[in-house]
């Protein structure tokens, strides 16, 4: 796959780490086949503002926006988004404006939650804010803000939620061919890939690249947000047409796209104390800090599935997508509820 014909431009620290994580091996290996052997990849070692999933998308969508000579990013997503915050971070860095739109997701109306966090770092960041109820239309939200931008004079480019669409997905193609590059290099058979699923330009990417790449790994997402029959239609949507776009389109096949989202709990955003456990045992054995709405609900799901010997045997690697800026707005649930 020739990439470089859809001009990223490069600042993502790459290629992130694929390491192993042995204590935490051990520690879910009390299943009757062993568990599985864990590896984890460190997205959020991307390095744009503390890292995460969204800087590879970015490349590809900074690539286009500076293509199209716009000189303001449009966005949006939850109070705490972590693409938001990657999103501010990279118009500064390339000299553009940046209008953010946050919808009260969740309906917290707790201190840290709304003002610490990646709340604090947008606006550190320069962007301009504006916050929203839940149940918003946002792509309705996007539009007005873009045609505002444009009356004014300015010149927008409009990136979706997550920057999950076609050229966002790019950059979990090249997570792919990453993933297989590295393992071939560390003589590592990888039999399955886990990662959040909720936007579905990381899972879609991920599906597309190792799809026309015939590397044959499977993709489990665990779902943060929407049902299972939702998520899957999504992602498989946006796998084929990345596929399309890199000249394979009948190389996704529906059976591809597996989400699990039996962990999503009582909705986006919202944890539970297997969350919590899951943030805690990850801390605690190989030093991970994980992000209380997407890794750390995907790690929920992991381990229990782990103790169901649903990866017995197996090779897993656990794609870490970043976030835990967002820790700090959780910080009044944390407390006095880790272990």
């Amino acid at each position: 796959m020739h990439l470089a014909r859809f001009n990223p431009v490069r600042f993502a620290h790459l290629p992130t780490p694929l390491e192993p994580l042995p204590r935490l091996t051990e520690a879910l290996s009390g299943s009757p086949g062993g568990g599985p052997m864990l590896w984890i990849k460190r997205d959020d070692c991307t390095g744009l503002a503390g890292g995460g999933n969204k800087t590879r998308k970015l490349e590809y969508l900074l690539g286009d926006a500076l293509a199209n000579d716009a000189d303001t990013l449009v966005t949006q997503g939850a109070v705490q988004s972590n693409h938001v915050r990657q999103t501010a971070a990279a118009a500064a860095k390339f000299g553009l404006a940046c209008e953010i739109i946050l919808e009260h997701r969740t309906g917290s109306q707790a201190q840290d939650y709304n003002r610490s966090g990646n709340v604090l770092l947008d606006e550190l960041l320069g962007a301009k804010v504006r916050h929203v109820p839940a149940g918003t239309d946002m792509n309705q939200q996007l539009a007005e803000v873009a045609a505002e931008v444009a009356e004014r004079g300015g010149r927008p480019y409009v990136i979706p939620g997550g920057g999950s669409n076609i050229i966002g997905a790019l950059g979990y193609v090249e997570c792919a061919m990453e993933i297989v590059m590295q393992a071939n290099e560390l003589g590592l058979e990888v039999d399955r890939i886990v990662t959040a699923t909720g936007s579905a330009g990381t899972h879609a990417g991920l599906v597309a690249g190792l799809a026309v790449m015939g590397a044959d790994i499977p993709v489990l997402g665990i779902g943060v947000r929407a049902p299972k029959e939702t998520q899957e239609a999504n992602v498989f949507k946006l796998a084929q047409e990345t596929a399309d776009l890199l000249g394979h389109p009948d190389r996704v096949t529906r059976d591809m796209v597996v989400a699990d989202c039996n962990y999503v709990g009582a909705g986006y955003g919202l944890i539970d104390q297997a969350v919590i456990d899951a943030l805690t045992l990850a801390a605690r054995t190989d030093g991970i800090l994980l992000d209380p709405v997407y890794s750390g609900k995907a790690m929920k799901g992991l381990i229990d599935l782990a103790g169901q010997g649903a990866f017995d045997g197996e090779n897993v690697v656990f794609l870490h997508t970043g976030g835990a800026q967002g820790l700090f707005g959780y910080q009044t649930e944390l407390e006095g509820r880790m272990g």
